[in-house]
């Protein structure tokens, strides 16, 4: 039998202590979770817990569920929203070229890089002109436009890779703007709606500045939410943990139910475009 190659050992030994490293937050996350107040201390932080208390976990339930559903309508909306509209500029952009459509690409794109701390007080200031202000619909309407920035690089990268000749036989069968759109493009880009999904789906859910600033208390979203179990005199770390890995379920099932087409879509369109 052929010997293991010192490299690959070295290679897989690396491999293991960086993912045992990563871990070690989410073992203290889990075992402070399920543990009375009482045995939650820095002595004991990585000592498991001599019983097993769920009361944490019904605790955090309890206060986060109101907040949990806020978090629901923002973000099944807001991913929808701005998955299309990324989808659609994306397919104007690059398979639609019109004169001043490459600034207008890079209009759009400036947008990725303005700080979302530079632009607040203007922001709250037209949210409440328009009366939109400590909703969630504003809250949709912020990150709808927030988003497009890069929604629309994501889907003009991918639909670059995708041959002219197609949308030009659909014009030649009769197919419309919105025809070739509906028809052609998105069918041939599910794998760019995942990534986006993904992508906008894990930023709206664990966004915090704009929801502590554009709303208050009841349509406040999750992770405000999670902020305000703190309280004031004592942190109870236990139901702040079992709080922590509550908000962190609906992303990390998203990551598990779809990641295996984060990366194709990832690399799609990464050859041409």
């Amino acid at each position: 039998m052929a010997a293991f190659p010192i490299g690959k050992t070295i290679k897989y030994l690396i491999l293991i202590f960086l993912a045992i490293l990563f871990l070690m937050p989410i073992y203290v996350i889990i075992v402070t979770s399920l543990k009375p107040l009482d045995e939650v201390s820095l002595e004991q932080m990585w000592a498991l817990p001599t019983s097993i208390d769920f009361s944490s976990y019904a605790q955090a339930i309890k206060q986060l569920a109101p907040n949990f559903m806020n978090s629901v309508y923002l973000v099944v909306p807001a991913t929808l929203l701005s998955a299309l509209l990324g989808a659609m500029n994306g397919y104007v952009l690059s398979k639609w070229k019109f004169k001043g459509s490459e600034t207008l690409f890079m209009i759009i794109l400036f947008g990725m890089f303005i700080p979302y701390q530079s632009i607040l007080i203007p922001l709250i200031q037209f949210i409440r002109s328009i009366g939109l202000y400590d909703t969630i619909a504003g809250l949709v309407l912020v990150h709808v436009v927030y988003g497009l920035p890069i929604t629309t690089l994501m889907f003009r990268n991918f639909y670059a890779s995708i041959p002219d000749e197609m949308i030009e036989a659909a014009k030649i069968d009769g197919a419309s703007f919105l025809g070739v759109f509906r028809h052609i493009m998105v069918p041939l880009s599910i794998t760019g709606f995942v990534v986006v999904a993904i992508w906008q789906f894990t930023n709206i859910w664990n966004e915090f500045l704009f929801a502590v600033t554009i709303t208050t208390n009841e349509n406040q979203p999750i992770m405000v939410a999670l902020q305000n179990l703190s309280g004031s005199q004592i942190v109870e770390w236990n139901v702040q943990m079992a709080g922590a890995l509550i908000a962190a379920l609906p992303t990390l099932l998203v990551y598990i139910i779809l990641g295996k087409y984060f990366v194709r879509g990832l690399l799609a369109g990464s050859v041409k475009g």
